[in-house]
C-alpha cells in the first residue's frame, strides 16, 4: 500500500504562484512514475505532468513553462510548483503515484482557485 498525502493550495490571482506538495509513505521502494493531475466540473481528470524515478519529466502544453514538477526522493515527496497561473488552471489537483506492479494510487485532492 502506498499513502498520498497533499498540502498546498487555495486561492491565487492570476498571475501569481503556488506550490503544492505530495508526501508518499508505505511501500515507497514500489513506486515508479508519479503524476499531478487535474479536474474541473464535468470534465475528464487531466494529466498535467510527470516525473520518473530518475527525474525525467513530461508536461501537458497547457502548462510548459509555467508549471514545475520535482521530486525529493530523500523526502519520498513530489512537488508542482505553478508560476503564471490562469483562471483556467482552476481546479481540483490531485497526486498520483504509479506503482511497478502497475497499481495506482491518488491523493485526495488539493483545490487551487485562480482569480481574475
Amino acid at each position: 500500500q502506498v499513502q498520498l498525502v497533499q498540502s498546498g493550495g487555495g486561492l491565487v490571482q492570476a498571475g501569481g504562484s503556488l506550490r503544492l506538495s505530495c508526501a508518499a509513505s508505505g511501500l515507497i521502494a514500489a513506486i515508479g512514475r508519479m503524476n499531478w493531475y487535474r479536474q474541473t466540473r464535468g470534465k475528464q481528470r487531466e494529466l498535467v505532468a510527470s516525473i520518473t524515478s530518475s527525474g525525467t519529466t513530461n508536461y501537458a502544453e497547457a502548462v510548459k513553462g509555467r508549471f514545475t514538477i520535482s521530486r525529493d526522493n530523500a523526502k519520498n515527496t513530489v512537488y508542482l510548483q505553478m508560476n503564471s497561473l490562469k483562471p483556467e488552471d482552476t481546479a481540483i489537483y490531485y497526486c498520483n503515484a504509479n506503482t511497478k506492479g502497475g497499481i495506482d494510487y491518488w491523493g485526495k485532492g488539493s483545490l487551487v482557485t485562480v482569480s481574475t
